[in-house]
């Protein structure tokens, strides 16, 4: 391509401070280096973790380094590539993750976990490997979040961090795949191995939350339980699989002992999608004694949970989860097959399409509870 071994100038939203609005600015993205692959962004989710980045750090969230570009869950298209990038070609259809697949390390080959740390640390940072970021506005260092930064036209990740999936798959809906729907899906049906004919309950019912309900209706159990502050939401999760929805605000008692009373003795699986503590306790709680299972899907990078020992000891399992247990690189091409063969629905997240120029908007929407997700088309006039 023209643009190959040349800084592309494009448009990104930059957030320059917590708690401010997004800024779209002109931003320069550097060539990629050695094992970096440069993507052109088609569409971006705006995820509830990029609005707590920006509106909660130093709550809920560790601090990031500021100016930043957030965005995590995206699909593009290869622009370049770097020195000693093999598995990748300018033209290919691609999701960037966050969660990095080496396929070499100890972590990779092991089917126990899916947590690679290949440059872990520096993404986590917000830098690649040099320890520095391929964007920049205004002659200084723009931050990539998460090494990803998909609030941008174009973008730099590295090549253990990019998912090559089929030419015919249509960007903005497999988009989806690179956190949310992802990390809910496999919240059931790998972390919490869901069984047929089980009970579940899931607590929070937004994009993560629906596509827990969505693998419990896979994987059959029997009972669904949606749990949610927002009743908008309870016709959507039906059509994901939920057989009964239920408000906390509903009930004078403890929405656990709703559960448990619903279901004469807890639910089998609980999954919680909120990234609360009192949540996770509530799902916990909400388990059958002697082998319910609590998975946490929910985010939260500094608060603790305080759980009564005894339920613990009378059997039930709790357990976290990341990115639902999906080796990424790996994986996420064969959900996008399951997608093009009907078996994972996208569609049905999607409630708003928006231009950057209207990424606050989405986080509005996104906030004030009046969307599942809302894609942003990175490449509209």
């Amino acid at each position: 391509m023209a643009t190959d071994g040349k800084v592309i100038t494009c448009k990104a939203a930059v957030a320059w401070e917590p708690g401010k609005p997004l800024s779209i600015e002109e931003v320069e993205v550097a060539p990629p280096k050695a094992h970096e692959v440069r993507i052109k962004v088609v569409a971006t989710g705006v995820c509830h973790t990029d609005w707590e980045y920006l509106f909660e750090t130093g709550k809920g969230m560790k601090f990031r380094p500021f100016p930043l570009v957030l965005g995590h869950e995206a699909a593009g298209i290869v622009e370049s590539i770097g020195p000693e990038v093999t598995r990748f070609s300018p033209g290919d259809k691609v999701i960037p993750l966050f969660l990095p697949y080496c396929g070499e390390c100890e972590r990779c080959l092991s089917p126990k976990t899916n947590h690679c740390k290949k440059n872990w640390t520096n993404m986590q940072a917000g830098v690649l490997a040099d320890g520095t970021s391929r964007i920049s506005c205004k002659g200084q260092q723009v931050y990539q979040f998460l090494g990803v930064s998909s609030f941008s036209q174009y973008t730099v990740v590295p090549d253990t961090s990019v998912a090559k999936i089929r030419s015919d798959a249509p960007l903005d809906k497999v988009c989806l795949l690179g956190c949310g729907v992802s990390t809910g899906y496999g919240a059931a049906i790998n972390a919490g191995k869901v069984e047929k004919d089980s009970s579940c309950a899931v607590f929070g019912l937004g994009a993560v939350g629906l596509a827990a309900v969505m693998g419990c209706k896979v994987a059959m159990a029997k009972r669904i339980i949606g749990v949610d502050i927002n009743p908008d939401k309870f016709e959507k999760a039906r059509q994901f699989g939920a057989t009964d929805c239920i408000n906390p605000r509903d009930y004078s008692k403890p929405i656990q002992e709703v559960v448990v009373e619903m279901t004469g003795g807890g639910v089998d699986y609980a999954l919680e999608c909120v990234g609360s503590p009192a949540i996770m306790n509530a799902a916990f709680e909400s388990t059958r004694d002697a082998w319910g299972t609590c998975v946490i899907a929910g985010w939260t990078e500094t608060e603790t949970m305080s759980i009564s020992v005894e339920k613990l000891l009378m059997g039930r399992t709790l357990k976290g989860t990341y990115f639902g247990g999906w080796k990424s690189v790996k994986d996420v091409p064969k959900l996008v097959d399951d997608y093009m063969n009907h078996k994972l629905k996208l569609d049905e997240f999607i409630t708003e399409k928006l231009p950057l120029v209207q990424i606050n908007k989405a986080f509005d929407l996104l906030k004030s509870g009046k969307s599942i997700r809302t894609v942003i088309s990175l490449q509209a006039s």
